[in-house]
């Protein structure tokens, strides 16, 4: 049965204004299902938890719930779904904690494909303890991180790699599977960072071999939420610095202060849209997950072809990252005009993209494209259809 879009795109209100979407790389629009569910919350009364009254005991069962979804969504432990903000504050968090025992000697392997968020918490806790920062390097060629590299980057005093599973601005896809199991092999951790990725497709943090898997909510239809995912029992092993009073257990001795419980609801309704975005998706809602994200990846691919193949046939018109697997996810620039330019002209014509280096920071560099503004990404998600692309074609042809 073929993906359909029309009734996955009536279920959001926002796209009813007319615009083409195409910024759901710096997050997506939400469902009406997790405005409801946010609002449900405030509406039934909501307290602390730990309280001997029912609006505390419903905040305990939203946290619940919400733990159990993403876990649900990226195949984890519900015990290990450690929740906050955004993910650049739980990396932040993590790394304090998972730093706590390097020593002077120590190597951290980072790189240059990654969000700044899975590189500059550990470069900057390096520094603290003294340890030293190697680089997996990207080919400017083709956007690709060759995984054969780690082979000779990794030895037995590497503590961590952070890598990401998909670029946040090029959509490569490295082999975080061959990676991660490098750094196993060495005793060293492996901190995936699956912001971009998890939209995008089925996500199995077991395959993936990732210690800690970081995501963002708010990049598939839900609130802004962060979690980070890791095993219960490798959880145990840290201690970040926390308040006396607070809860010494795993996972919420590493999550600071009341959580926004309203906002962990629309997460599992956030996750249980995503598992009936395939009108044949059937059994329990890990199944039901799969089933519909490689789905939605199919279409969003079959679009993106389109896309991609529409922008490479303009002579004005140069894209980044040829990666034999990446997202739907374009980032390209206009000859004669900054990318600041080619946004507002698409903006002009009701196409919202975004423009810059959207936190690539290493990797707009290696393409050599930072001082002069980067360049413009343009994202397709699930919602996206037909006339999404041809509108953003058509508007940047105008500018050659």
């Amino acid at each position: 049965m073929a993906f359909d879009v029309a009734r996955v795109r009536a279920a959001y209100p926002a796209l009813a204004d007319g615009y083409a979407y195409l910024d759901g790389a710096a997050g997506t629009q939400v469902p009406a299902v997790v405005i409801a569910a946010i609002s449900a919350v405030y509406q039934a009364g909501i307290g602390n938890d730990g309280g001997a009254f029912p609006a505390s005991a419903r905040a305990i069962e939203v946290t619940r719930r919400c733990r159990q979804a993403v876990a649900d969504l990226v195949g984890g432990d519900p015990a290990g779904v450690v929740l906050g903000p955004n993910m650049t504050t739980l990396t932040y968090r993590m790394a304090g904690a998972i730093a706590r025992t390097w020593r002077v000697g120590d190597e951290v392997i980072v790189s240059r494909l990654d969000h700044d968020a899975n590189v500059r918490p550990w470069v900057q806790a390096a520094e603290r303890a003294g340890a030293s920062v190697r680089w997996a390097e990207v080919d400017p060629a083709t956007g690709e991180l060759p995984a054969a590299q780690y082979a000779g980057l990794i030895s037995d005093r590497t503590r961590l790699v952070a890598v990401t599973a998909a670029s946040n601005i090029i959509g490569t896809r490295p082999d975080v599977a061959a990676i991660s199991s490098m750094a196993r092999a060495a005793g060293a951790l492996s901190y995936v960072d699956g912001v971009h990725a998890t939209p995008h497709g089925p996500v199995d943090i077991g395959s993936l071999g990732a210690d800690f898997y970081a995501t963002s909510a708010y990049k598939w239809s839900g609130p802004h939420i962060g979690a980070v995912i890791a095993s219960p029992a490798l959880l145990d092993t840290l201690w970040p610095d926390k308040l006396v009073p607070s809860p010494d257990t795993v996972p919420e001795r590493f999550e600071l202060g009341t959580p926004p419980f309203a906002d962990l609801a629309g997460v599992s309704a956030a996750v249980d849209h995503l598992a009936g975005l395939d009108d044949a998706a059937a059994g329990p809602r890990r199944q039901r997950v799969l089933t519909s994200m490689a789905a939605a990846e199919a279409h969003e691919q079959r679009l993106f072809g389109e896309l991609l193949g529409g922008l490479d046939a303009m002579r004005h018109v140069t894209t980044y990252g040829k990666a034999v697997r990446r997202t739907a996810t374009a980032y390209f620039t206009v000859a004669g005009r900054t990318p600041l330019q080619v946004a507002e002209h698409l903006a002009g014509r009701k196409v919202n993209v975004w423009n810059g280096d959207n936190y690539a920071w290493e990797l707009t560099g290696v393409l050599g494209i930072r001082e002069t503004g980067s360049a413009v990404r343009a994202g397709l998600v699930h919602y996206n259809d037909e006339s999404d692309a041809t509108r953003f074609l058509e508007a940047v042809a105008e500018l050659g």
